[in-house]
């Protein structure tokens, strides 16, 4: 049953089949191996997975991040800083960290972060003599950071599938983010050694000021999401919700947005939103179908002995998942694999959060790594060089978060422990 379900996708997928449907499609040919083909209980799935007071989250934050890239909110972070870190040498590198940060807990999307910031970062970088490739490597390794700090889309998608906790998983990601910013930041500090790069003059604190005047807004978003949740004043859902409006209002106080083009802007998110929602329906039913053909069942009778080694358990899994996360964007490996590996990782006593985190930091990776790295394809669109040039500018950052996700796997406690403090 796993082979059948496995091949039956990858080769859908293969031929060119759009990722949904050969899901949908795999899945039946599932059910029709197993004598159980009914396509009553095909639609019930996809509807029910659609209608999913959990996934409302989703539209809401790709309505924000849409939001904030028109209504100028990237250029006054940029700008915020700036004023703190541009007059040290490689300067506009930790710019694009720490901007990158701060846009990361308020888009939720990595594709986002490199589009909204690379268009302001990255022409920079080049009229000051920074290594273009170099440069945009670092941006978009940085913005994969959007993924894992709170809102993440690919964490709400974790959780509705997995059927744990979003609050908790957006409280987990909180320490891993920023630990991927600080060892992007050492490295950033070795590679920007050999270059003679333009440094800026340091900004006075009335020009510091200034910036978090204009900055501090959108400064808020985050801290309010996180108390929010936190306190349970709110749900991921209803966070959305408040993000999106406070997004709005905010760029409408800024006077960078007009009305005409909220048009746009809507369309836009509705459009990405209907290939999310698509794709998470779809895997509800390759849920439903792998749980009736008890593929969690062998895979955990397969692995035999392993489970009792958890960190050999999750070694070989990340190892397993940086392959597909070569091969395959992310929205669909996280909706095809959590409901295939969640219940192998309970057998062996993991915690599911924990795990999530891990999930959704490895196949990040996959986002900035050819042949298939949206992100990647984004920035190099962005500064106009080579796919593979600007591959090799990113190999050290790939390399550093490489080793990040290998001290999360044998160090837990760097992601379970800040989060019972969080949650207690």
């Amino acid at each position: 049953m796993i082979w059948i379900f496995l091949i039956s996708l990858f080769v859908l997928i293969l031929i060119g089949v759009p990722i949904a449907f050969a899901m949908m499609l795999s899945g039946g040919i599932l059910m029709f191996s197993m004598g159980i083909f009914d396509t009553a209980v095909i639609s019930e799935n996809l509807i029910s997975g659609a209608d999913n007071y959990s996934l409302m989250a989703i539209p809401f934050f790709i309505l924000t991040g849409e939001i904030m890239n028109v209504g100028g909110v990237s250029k006054r972070i940029v700008e915020f800083a700036s004023s703190f870190v541009g007059h040290v040498r490689g300067g506009l590198g930790y710019i694009t960290i720490f901007a990158g940060v701060i846009f990361a807990s308020l888009s939720g999307s990595a594709v986002a972060d490199v589009a909204a910031l690379g268009a302001v970062l990255i022409p920079m970088m080049k009229n000051n003599g920074y290594n273009v490739n170099d440069s945009t490597g670092l941006l978009v390794s940085t913005g994969i950071i959007g993924t894992i700090i709170p809102p993440s889309i690919p964490l709400i998608l974790f959780g509705v599938v997995g059927g744990v906790s979003i609050t908790q998983l957006f409280l987990a990601g909180i320490v891993p983010g920023i630990l991927l910013a600080l060892f992007l930041a050492i490295v950033w500090f070795f590679m920007s050694r050999k270059e003679e790069t333009t440094v800026f003059e340091k900004a006075t604190w009335k020009k510091r000021w200034k910036a978090t005047r204009r900055a501090f807004l959108a400064l808020l978003l985050p801290l309010f999401i996180i108390f929010g949740l936190r306190g349970g004043i709110f749900t991921p859902t209803e966070a959305g919700v408040f993000a999106a409006i406070y997004s709005l209002v905010i760029s409408l106080i800024y006077r960078e947005i007009k009305l005409k083009s909220l048009g746009s802007t809507l369309v836009n998110s509705a459009k990405t939103t209907g290939i999310v929602l698509f794709l998470a329906a779809a895997a509800i039913l390759i849920g439903y179908v792998i749980t009736v053909a008890q593929v969690p069942t062998q895979l955990v009778a397969g692995l035999g002995d392993i489970t009792e080694n958890p960190t050999l358990l999750l070694v070989i899994i990340m190892a397993m998942l940086m392959l597909v996360g070569m091969v395959m964007d992310m929205t669909p490996a996280v909706l095809i694999f959590t409901p295939v590996l969640l219940p192998v990782i309970e057998s062996a006593g993991i915690d599911p959060i924990y795990f999530g985190l891990l999930m959704v930091i490895n196949l990040s990776i996959g986002l900035i790594t050819p042949p298939v790295g949206t992100a990647l394809y984004v920035g190099t669109g962005i500064a106009k060089s080579n796919i593979l040039a600007v591959a090799k500018g990113a190999l050290p950052f790939i390399l550093i978060e490489i080793f990040v996700l290998l001290i999360l796997i044998f160090i837990p406690e760097i992601i379970t422990v800040p989060l019972s403090w969080m949650t207690d």
